[in-house]
């Protein structure tokens, strides 16, 4: 960087997530069928779902929150 120059700053997102082992394991084995990494799928995943019409993906959400609402109790 050279005197004066304004650094620029990325705008994307890291998410960090834990998967019980054996949906780890069917996502690590569903990337190496797909020839990708494990990021990758993840990802692609996550676009896919960001991507989808409003309704659909507010229905996706809703019933991801409803299935893991124990668990999010337990970790507040």
């Amino acid at each position: 960087m050279f005197a004066g120059e304004i650094p620029q700053y990325s705008n994307a997102m890291k998410v960090a997530i834990e998967l019980p082992a054996a949906q780890a394991e069917q996502l690590r084995s569903e990337a190496e069928r797909l020839g990708v990494a494990v990021e990758e799928l993840a990802r692609a995943a996550v676009l896919d779902l960001l991507a989808a019409p409003d309704a659909e993906f507010q229905a996706a959400a809703k019933r991801v929150l409803t299935q893991n609402h124990e668990l999010y109790r337990r970790l507040a």
